[in-house]
């Protein structure tokens, strides 16, 4: 219980049909595994404890256990669906009294999917039926916490669905699988409806016009054989708001020292290769550069080691 446990991970998949496989909803938040004991401790895929985040989350009311550990994803709700921008906004608030007021105007759910421990005996070796059986036996759903939903066999009807309401996409689970810790399985897939990767932000472009006290476009990084590859730049997805608070980002990260082999044929101004992001794009060209990028969002719950170029493992 006082361990730091990385999460399984999944790979990327296009949409399909399988009896083996169960379909939920991709929820669009920041992945977390739920410590319920004599306290309450959450951790982010950083390793991160961040129970002082979320106060609203006393989930030990609603987990029928002496000891569990759940794995799920803390969202925002507007309207039912996630919001990210509201998650960002709680993930960014370090003063306690902030804390405590956006609990109130912006609280955060629990979406539990999966359950590794539960009062004393390990569950990671036993299928994912077995598991989820228990999870929805100990968990009764609030305000706080509610259970992932799944359908069986109907994997692209499933996504094409989770399309049409505006969600990220939809997860692929084998019924069988057990929880394979801090590894990235095939037994798990993510459905996405556009191609998105998380890259490492390695620099800048000066920006011109309007965004001169900005940047022009964020350069991009992603490792492949642990080496940083330069995957380009993303200059299309920002409001003046979120200029702002990346520029400054970059500011306090500026260095001499260019973290990629690369020679870009434009100024660049390079920053530590710290910085995670989510960018969506077309296709990958064989020289590894992003085609028609789109910045999507930060990933502050993403280290950069994690950022690998597509088809690396």
């Amino acid at each position: 219980m006082h361990r730091k446990i990385k999460p399984m991970l999944a790979y990327s998949s296009e949409p399909f049909d399988s009896e083996d496989f169960w379909f939920e909803v991709k929820w669009d938040g920041s992945r977390t595994l739920a410590f319920i004991g004599e306290k309450l401790r959450l951790q982010n895929r950083r390793l991160l404890d961040i129970t002082y985040r979320y106060p609203e989350l006393t989930l030990k009311e609603d987990v029928d256990a002496r000891e569990a550990i759940l794995d799920g994803e803390i969202v925002v709700l507007r309207d039912g669906k996630p919001d990210f921008k509201l998650l960002q906004t709680r993930e960014h608030v370090g003063d306690e009294l902030r804390i405590e007021l956006l609990s109130q105007t912006m609280p955060a759910t629990f979406i539990a999917f999966d359950l590794l421990y539960l009062n004393g005996k390990p569950l990671i070796e036993l299928p994912l039926e077995q598991r989820r059986a228990e999870l929805e036996r100990i968990v009764t759903e609030s305000s706080r916490i509610l259970l992932s939903r799944y359908v069986e066999k109907h994997g692209r009807r499933f996504f094409e669905e989770t399309v049409r309401l505006g969600l990220e996409g939809a997860m692929a689970k084998r019924k069988q699988s057990t929880y394979q810790i801090g590894k990235r399985s095939h037994d798990w897939l993510k459905l996405k409806g556009i191609k998105t990767l998380d890259c490492i932000i390695v620099g800048f472009t000066p920006g011109e016009g309007w965004r001169k006290d900005y940047f022009g476009a964020l350069a991009l990084a992603a490792y492949r054989d642990g080496k940083l590859e330069y995957l380009g730049k993303v200059g299309t997805g920002f409001d003046e708001g979120l200029l702002r608070s990346i520029a400054q980002l970059l500011k306090d990260r500026l260095t001499d020292t260019k973290p990629v082999e690369a020679e870009p044929p434009y100024e660049v101004r390079w920053v530590k290769p710290e910085l995670v992001c989510e960018v969506k794009y077309m296709e990958l060209t064989p020289d590894l550069k992003l085609r028609a990028p789109s910045f999507k969002r930060l990933r502050f719950d993403k280290a950069p080691e994690e950022c690998e170029v597509p088809g690396e493992k």
